[in-house]
């Protein structure tokens, strides 16, 4: 096994006891960044410190200042968190839009926990869509990562760093960790800060990590989870055990598939895979228990309503100024089109919102999680706008996030992890979701579903 396959915590046993150097391992990352990013475009700023700070990292673990398993590990950051060494763009070139350079709550306690901030990755402008241009798939570079966080769906995959931070409103986490074959949680709604982060929609809007492996994931959100008085929707709420919940057995579990909605036009390798699953948490001992959700065919004009009004109302300061004729024509449109969302349109949604989380709320008094495909569909080719699902043709806009909106809007945690790969070779995703702050049983069903497949150890065709 290669030095970038390995996982976080077989990096932080090695870099704690002086066998495996922060500047060594550093450099490593900075090496693959330097030959496999001109391909990639995962990034859009390396940062000029990333050796200082593996050197400062050094010097502390030596002093006997260890930090925790974070201690001199490289992760990339999303370029929609402000961060004090590296600027923030959000995406976008558009003229008279400047960030301040400060650390936002997530890099900052990133940076506490002793990670060395490599650099940012490439967003879709200002978090809004689903392709993350002009980064590419390592699996097939004629394909999209998805987004908005795809480059850092596309860095963690192709090794470019051990871990990558995203955001989520609709799926903007989970959907790259689909189609790059890693794995993406969104936490509950208030359990990582949002200090700092360029707001997409403020009720939608959700950090969290992508990784190689669900115990990697545990790592980080150990550092990232916890109360910060500047988000006001953060909770006060205490930070459980996250690696703890690992290895427990799954058997008793009661485990939710809901039939409607996610079971509906799915591509066929998709549901095979995701079939194959559910018989493997079962095979596990896990409860298979089935039911039916039937307000969720709504919810996608919901969060849309939503998300169009809450960015519109954000860039409201930008189409006054005339800034938003220098976005790129799909952003420029979506954030226009949120002036027609009208008052009683946004209460509507607001309501059905209320109705859906009651509904999960229901539900999760009979299964402890819910699993479904992560996304009906791979993949997708660059420039392409639809696919043909069940031989019907679907926006690649609506079907890339017909899964993950519902934990958007209901604030669920939800992860994705690979549950394997369609006939081309491209990465499927598995989507666990739970009760409100349950991620240690979140992350433990995912564990328990990762160890029975070798999914995590496959690697993308531009490392070999």
């Amino acid at each position: 096994m290669e030095l970038w396959q390995e996982g976080i915590a077989a990096l932080s046993r090695r870099l704690r006891t002086g066998k495996l150097s922060p500047v060594a391992l550093t450099e490593h990352y900075l090496d693959r960044i330097r030959r496999f990013d001109p391909k990639l475009q995962a990034f859009i700023h390396v940062a000029d410190s990333a050796l200082a700070q593996a050197a400062k990292a050094e010097a502390e673990i030596q002093a006997g200042r260890w930090r925790g398993p974070l201690h001199g590990v490289p992760v990339a950051i999303k370029d929609n968190y402000l961060t004090a060494d590296m600027p923030t763009t959000a995406g976008t070139t558009a003229p008279g839009i400047e960030f301040p350079l400060r650390d936002s709550g997530a890099a900052a306690r990133l940076r506490e926990a002793g990670a060395i901030l490599i650099g940012k990755t490439r967003t879709h402008e200002f978090a809004w869509g689903n392709v993350t241009p002009p980064s590419r798939n390592p699996w097939d570079l004629d394909r999209v990562p998805s987004g908005s966080s795809g480059g850092s769906g596309a860095a963690v995959a192709a090794g470019l760093a051990p871990a990558g931070m995203g955001s989520d409103t609709g799926g903007s986490i989970r959907m790259p960790a689909s189609v790059c074959g890693t794995v993406g949680l969104k936490p509950t709604f208030g359990r990582v800060t949002r200090d700092g982060i360029i707001p997409h929609s403020w009720s939608l809007d959700h950090p969290g990590p992508l990784t190689r492996t669900v115990a990697d994931t545990a790592i980080l959100m150990q550092s990232l989870a916890g109360y910060d008085a500047r988000d006001p929707a953060c909770q006060d709420r205490p930070v459980p055990k996250y690696l703890g919940a690992l290895g427990q057995s799954i058997a008793g579990l009661r485990v939710g598939v809901c039939r409607n909605h996610f079971f509906e036009r799915n591509d066929v390798d998709v549901e095979a895979a995701v079939e194959r699953a559910i018989l493997d948490l079962a095979a596990a001992g896990a409860t298979i228990h089935e039911f039916e959700i039937p307000r969720l065919e709504y919810g996608l004009a919901a969060i849309f309503a939503i998300e169009l009004a809450s960015s519109t109302a954000y860039h409201d300061k930008s189409l006054r100024a005339g800034r938003v004729a220098h976005y790129t024509p799909d952003v420029r449109s979506l954030v226009e089109m949120g002036r027609f969302v009208t008052a009683p349109d946004y209460l509507k949604a607001e309501q059905l919102r209320t109705l859906m989380m009651q509904d999960f709320a229901k539900a999760f008094e009979s299964v402890d999680v819910i699993v479904g495909p992560t996304m009906p569909i791979t993949a997708w080719k660059c420039g392409e706008w639809t696919v043909k699902v069940e031989e019907r043709d679907e926006s690649v806009l609506s079907a890339s996030w017909r899964f993950t909106f519902p934990y958007n809007l209901t604030g669920l945690p939800a992860i994705s992890v690979p549950c394997g790969f369609d006939r081309q070779g491209l990465p499927i995703g598995l989507q666990i979701a739970g009760r409100p702050f349950d991620e240690p049983t979140v992350l433990q069903v995912a564990h328990a579903y990762e160890q029975r497949h070798d999914w995590k150890d496959r690697t993308p065709p531009i490392t070999h």
